[in-house]
């Protein structure tokens, strides 16, 4: 079957092929899969959209049978109602305030865009990127909105579900939330992929020969570069903007007045609901839509280049990533249908509240099987090069690499962060003791949790480094050792696609969390029945595992999109210089010192990150104590605090605070090149430049890598140690003894106020620090391959300061 499938896409190639040109046939139906899966996605995300709207915000207000547990609940649902607008006005007054800044930072970037890349080639290609670069960050845009509109519509309607739909209301709400975090994933896949395609169909009218692809390349890369941007400014102000209203929220409620979580006379409970949409919600939709598409971008160039220097068809292996996406998509899409409502209520009677867990859990597996298939089926399809028989398959075994790194990144992350395995409890244990026991033992197993995942990352990259490079692409080409190199680094980036195959449905699951906690909170506030609550509490107990494991998910797909994007940066000024630039030696002084500034600049934003969530949850407290002060019929439920001042204090924190490590982490890359070129200038060193930002990029990734994955995990383990105290810490700790022999309750004051205390200490880090560093790694890589030609052509080459 293998040689007939290979003799008839040879004699199809030969038809295709008359005069040299691309096979436009087998390229036509790539375009109408494509476009056929963006049509299956936004359907889908219809699909779902229906679904969720069958549960009413307030159906109370229609007819309901005698029955209906709708009916002894009436007044609990129209203040349901009333939060659900309140949380809906703050979020959309946030989100309009902070894309009025990110649009005019767009406009104004793109004028500075638009001269720089003229001057280093051409009006018309500088054109190009300021278009593609607008594109992307409005796009970017339109998928934070996107997300916030559905959690915000999906929020309450899962509390309601919870207290009113038989036959299981843990089942109706973990429908009605998953469902919507379903929608979030197949609307912004479908619009990444939709708009990058069209830009790419767009601009092959103007670049029609094959051999000016790279050019379009180059070009497009713009597009990354707008949606990281405007995803680091909705990541960073988000995760101020949530934690900062949690932090204040916790510290005053829980600690200092000792009321429970999401009660309604804690003045910033409305604040830390929005915040759950802006900062969870709309940051992560961002920054899925900027990995996509970053990764995306990277491997056409490499893709490019691996087809330029193997005398090959570029399309194929161009439009590949484009291909595994749109598999996505479908495989995704059997990966809900498989979280059926049928198989969640069989799960329950059996696993209890464990049951969206678990579900989940075999969704995914689902996902990863019928992606894992498609991905094969891609390979064989578009990866099949003439000359080379096994290149297809040394390609599909980089893909299998991505595919076990996402599997363990995840895995990793749940060992470390859920309560159900020894670090986390250990953590727990060590709280029986004192605040500074609880922070130390969680700074320990942050500390650990580093470990597995960076070996998981190191072993893919050398695999499919090497896969790629013993593929057979390029050996009869007239410079075989560039063509094997080229094809290595293709491997690496088939290896980045094999893990984000199933990035739709990780989505789905990450986006599950904050609305399963939003609903949570609207039930305690709206003082629903206990049963809605706990059901509640277990969908927000299975979210909270499901967020930790995805973030393991980003920072590991991150490393890999990292280091095929500083494959595409080498390959750039290597073209440019017209000379080879393929290693780069950090025993030049100056390499080492632009290491340095790249590991610098990291530690410098998250520590700025952090910094503001702590400046803005200081005046969240004060205005907090002031209104307990005040009025004291708040904390005696006889009146109701303004909330509306804290939501505005900390809009208004989030906005002023994001501004400036927004502006370091897409300022200091130009600026460290631009210092590289001038010293390069002055030494007769022209390549000096490109030397020092590769060292800047290298260092800067390497660290991101293991500050993001501690801060991540360390906050995620501080966070579920407190749910282990909450729910199950009884069972763990009883045996924990007292200086003077006794044994410690487990639900002591001081001992709950030390888990309260190292859960606010890692919310800056898993939730707003930990996430932007995914971020600014990418956006490192990308600003420097966007401004590569820059450097390196101003003046004929011999740069911006020999005028």
């Amino acid at each position: 079957v293998t040689k007939i499938g290979r003799v008839a896409r040879v004699r199809w190639r030969a038809r295709g092929r008359i005069l040299g040109a691309v096979d436009k046939r087998r390229m036509t139906g790539v375009d109408v899969f494509i476009f056929a899966a963006v049509g299956v996605g936004i359907c889908f995300a219809a699909y779902n959209f229906a679904v969720i709207q069958r549960t009413k915000v307030n159906p109370g207000r229609t007819y309901q049978p005698a029955n209906s547990p709708l009916i002894a609940v009436q007044a609990e649902l129209a203040k349901v109602e009333q939060i659900h607008a309140t949380i809906d006005t703050g979020a959309k007054a946030f989100l309009r305030a902070e894309y009025t800044i990110c649009v005019q930072f767009l406009l104004a970037f793109s004028v500075l865009l638009l001269i720089l890349t003229t001057v280093g080639s051409s009006f018309a290609e500088g054109l190009f990127t300021t278009v593609a670069f607008l594109v992307g960050g409005f796009t970017s845009i339109a998928s934070g909105l996107c997300g916030m509109l559905v959690a915000v519509d999906a929020n309450a309607r899962t509390t309601v579900a919870a207290a009113s739909e038989p036959p299981s209301r843990l089942t109706a709400a973990f429908n009605v939330a998953f469902r919507a975090g379903a929608v979030m994933g197949f609307a912004l896949c479908a619009l990444g992929l939709g708009v990058l395609l069209a830009l790419l169909l767009a601009y092959r009218v103007h670049f029609s020969d094959v051999s000016e692809w790279a050019t379009m390349m180059d070009c497009v890369a713009g597009f990354g570069l707008g949606g990281s941007s405007v995803a680091m400014f909705g990541r960073v102000g988000g995760g101020i903007y949530t934690k900062a209203a949690d932090v204040g929220a916790d510290l005053v409620g829980k600690v200092e007045q000792a009321i429970p979580e999401d009660d309604p006379r804690n003045p910033a409970v409305v604040a830390d609901l929005v915040g759950d949409m802006v900062g969870d919600c709309v940051g992560s939709s961002a920054d899925v839509f900027e990995s996509v598409g970053a990764e995306i971008i990277g491997a056409m160039i490499l893709g490019g280049r691996l087809a330029r220097d193997a005398g090959a068809d570029p399309a194929p292996v161009v439009f590949f990533p484009l291909v595994v996406h749109s598999i996505d998509v479908v495989a995704s899409s059997l990966g809900v249908l498989a979280v059926s409502k049928e198989r969640v209520v069989a799960l329950e009677r059996r696993e209890g509240e464990y049951a969206p867990m678990v579900v989940l859990q075999q969704g995914y597996l689902v996902t990863l099987a019928v992606a894992l298939a498609g991905f094969g089926l891609a390979c064989f399809w578009l990866l099949d090069v003439e000359g080379a028989p096994a290149a297809w398959r040394h390609f599909l075994g980089c893909g299998l690499c991505g595919f076990g790194t996402a599997f363990v990144c995840m895995r990793a992350s749940r060992y470390y962060t859920d309560y159900a395995f020894e670090p986390v409890r250990r953590i727990a244990e060590s709280a029986t003791t004192g605040h500074a026991t609880t922070i130390i033992t969680g700074l320990a197993v942050g500390l650990e949790s580093v470990v597995a995942p960076v070996l998981t990352v190191g072993v893919a990259v050398v695999a499919s480094y090497h896969l790629g490079r013993t593929s057979g692409v390029g050996a009869t080409s007239g410079d075989p050792a560039a063509a094997a190199r080229a094809a290595g680094l293709f491997g690496t980036a088939v290896a980045t696609m094999g893990m984000l195959a199933s990035a739709v449905y990780v989505l789905a699951m990450n986006n599950f969390g904050p609305i399963a906690d939003n609903a949570g909170g609207i039930a305690e506030m709206s003082r629903q029945q206990a049963h809605v609550r706990d059901a509640t509490d277990a969908l927000d107990a299975a979210g909270n595992v499901t967020k930790a494991a995805t973030k393991g998910y980003s920072i590991g797909s991150a490393a890999l999109a990292c280091f095929l994007l500083f494959g595409a940066f080498m390959d750039e000024f290597s073209q440019f210089a017209g000379r080879p630039f393929e290693v780069v030696d950090v025993a030049t002084p100056e390499v080492l010192v632009g290491g340095l500034f790249g590991v610098g600049m990291v530690f410098a934003f998250a520590g700025m990150a952090i910094a503001a969530v702590g400046r803005a949850a200081q005046r969240v407290v004060l205005i907090c104590r002031e209104a307990f002060k005040s009025d004291p019929g708040i904390l005696a439920g006889t009146s109701l605090p303004n909330y509306e001042r804290v939501v505005s204090v900390v809009t208004q924190a989030a906005l002023s605070e994001m501004v400036a490590p927004g502006v370091l982490c897409v300022g200091a890359p130009v600026a460290v090149g631009f210092a590289g070129r001038f010293v390069g200038e002055l030494t007769g060193r022209p390549l000096l430049g490109a030397e020092v930002l590769a060292g800047y990029l290298v260092f800067g990734t390497v660290s991101g890598i293991l500050m993001a994955l501690f801060l991540d995990n360390v906050g995620g383990a501080w966070d579920n140690a407190k749910k282990y105290c909450e729910k199950d810490g009884t069972k763990g700790l009883s045996k924990v003894k007292n200086a003077d022999g006794s044994l410690a309750h487990p639900m002591k004051k001081t001992w709950y106020d030390a888990c309260v205390v190292g859960d606010t200490v890692g919310d800056p880090f898993k939730d707003t620090s930990g996430p932007a560093l995914n971020i600014l790694m990418k956006l490192m890589a990308i600003l420097s391959l966007v401004f590569a030609q820059y450097f390196e052509s101003i003046n004929g080459g011999k740069g911006l300061f020999k005028l």
